[in-house]
């Protein structure tokens, strides 16, 4: 018997899914993908990048086309926008959005792969053209067609509204457009959400190195539009010009058509799972329907509660997971520990685990540790430095978080103190870590052991 899967959303985590469930049931699997939008399987990571022309091409963000995923089997619908799902009759109700019309379709399986959608505040809600959220591929080439085909020859000024991960990477993209750029946070630092104020003055510092305008506290009243365009973004210190405005204010899960298919919502907005991705409903997991990626609400290993972490690390796993359960396999996915890595100019930026706001949310007595120290030897040439702030419990001395700010190769070591946060080792601990070794690399104590070294004495001195 032919099982009939549906997947809604075509990017990382229904792709994963429906491409693992393909491998293990082969022709015993009937897929049909329902994507709005023009692209499948593409990095939404890169967009800044190509913007800013460290990638040439839009197609080197696309891992896989749809006709290279139609050639495995897999009917792909570009430009079908779902708008209905019946639990009941378990059939999907889908617009096609460019021929018109109404499609239904039945399924055995259904994976809700939504991804999510840019926060918008009501005053950006009007439409109008040059402003921009950066959610998918098609957001991208709707902001590189604009800038290229600008009325009067190329825009002069953009505004970024937000600080965190994207607003920053937009921001520098801009510049290297050869835009002037301000940079709007309403927070006292920028990437507030990622790094602590002390490591967020060091990203402010760096943004203005490049000549971006960064006005923190800042509060936005609206837009001024003049014949269909943006020319302005209105504050309470006056009108910034604008030909461009990007809004970076971070995402919210896209789980508005599963609300109104009756499927429960947790705290962060986000669709509830079980280990194994199943959908969970008042009773327990739903037969047959599963859900992966930016839509979905899942556990932060250090503080134990529920997360929104919409990365596209995540919605890979995520959406294998899933794809391993349909096709008859058992996988489970494990929770986060918040771990993310971004360039802002020339500076390297990384968390993991908890930032000092988190663990005191979470009810952590803590201290903290910062060390400077360079990614190489610092006689070897190349060597850049680097800040690097530890977050342990003060009773146990439990690493519960990490952040570096720093030059070339700093950002990776993140991955060496994410194992740590990961395995629940203590910053004592850490201290003896065999860490690898040459002046090319690291100085002979590593920074990472140098901030253990330095936490652990402040744990000590706790007492």
């Amino acid at each position: 018997m032919t099982t009939k899967l549906v997947v809604i959303g075509g990017d990382a985590a229904g792709m994963s899914a429906a491409s693992q469930a393909g491998k293990l049931l082969k022709d015993g699997l009937d897929t049909v993908v329902f994507e709005r939008g023009n692209f499948t399987s593409y990095s939404a990571c890169g967009i800044p990048y190509w913007i800013g022309g460290a990638v040439a091409d839009r197609d080197a963000l696309i891992a896989r086309t749809p006709a290279q995923h139609r050639e495995n089997g897999i009917d792909v619908r570009l430009r079908h926008e779902v708008v209905g799902i019946d639990l009941d009759r378990r059939e999907i109700v889908a617009h096609d959005l460019e021929a018109g019309g109404e499609v239904r379709e039945s399924f055995d399986q259904l994976v809700y792969a939504t991804g999510a959608v840019p926060v918008t505040p009501p005053w950006a809600r009007d439409g109008g053209a040059g402003v921009f959220g950066v959610q998918t591929l098609d957001d991208g080439a709707a902001i590189q067609d604009f800038l290229s085909s600008f009325p009067g020859g190329r825009p002069r000024r953009a505004v970024v509204i937000g600080g965190g991960y994207i607003g920053v990477e937009m921001a520098e993209a801009m510049v290297q457009r050869g835009l002037e750029v301000t940079l709007l946070e309403k927070a006292a630092q920028p990437m507030r959400a990622t790094v602590d104020p002390d490591m967020g003055a060091l990203v402010h510092a760096a943004i203005e190195k490049q000549g971006i305008d960064v006005r923190t506290g800042a509060h936005v009243d609206g837009l001024e539009m003049r014949d269909g365009r943006v020319h302005g973004v209105i504050t309470p210190d006056g009108t910034l010009p604008a030909d461009i405005v990007v809004l970076g204010l971070g995402v919210r899960p896209n789980t508005a058509l599963a609300e109104r298919a009756g499927l429960p919502l947790g705290p962060t907005g986000g669709l509830r799972t079980d280990l194994r991705m199943r959908v969970l409903g008042a009773d327990g997991p739903l037969d047959g329907i599963w859900a992966a990626g930016d839509c979905v609400q899942t556990v932060h290993r250090v503080s134990r509660r529920p997360v929104h972490v919409p990365l596209g690390t995540h919605a890979n796993k995520q959406g294998r997971v899933a794809g391993i359960n349909i096709g008859g396999g058992y996988a489970t996915f494990p929770g986060v520990i918040g771990t993310a890595v971004t360039k802002v100019c020339e500076l390297e930026v990384a968390r993991t685990g908890l930032s000092s706001a988190e663990a005191e949310t979470v009810g952590y007595a803590f201290v903290t540790a910062a060390v400077e120290s360079t990614s190489r030897a610092g006689y070897y040439p190349g060597a850049a430095p680097m800040t690097i702030k530890l977050i342990a419990e003060k009773r146990t001395g439990l690493l519960l978080g990490a952040q570096i700010v720093g030059r070339e190769e700093a950002a990776k070591r993140i991955d060496a103190l994410a194992i740590a946060v990961w395995n629940r080792m203590t910053v004592e601990e850490m201290t003896a870590l065999d860490l690898g070794y040459a002046p090319p690399f690291a100085p002979v104590w590593d920074p990472v052991l140098i901030a253990a070294r330095k936490a652990t004495d402040a744990v000590h001195a706790a007492f």
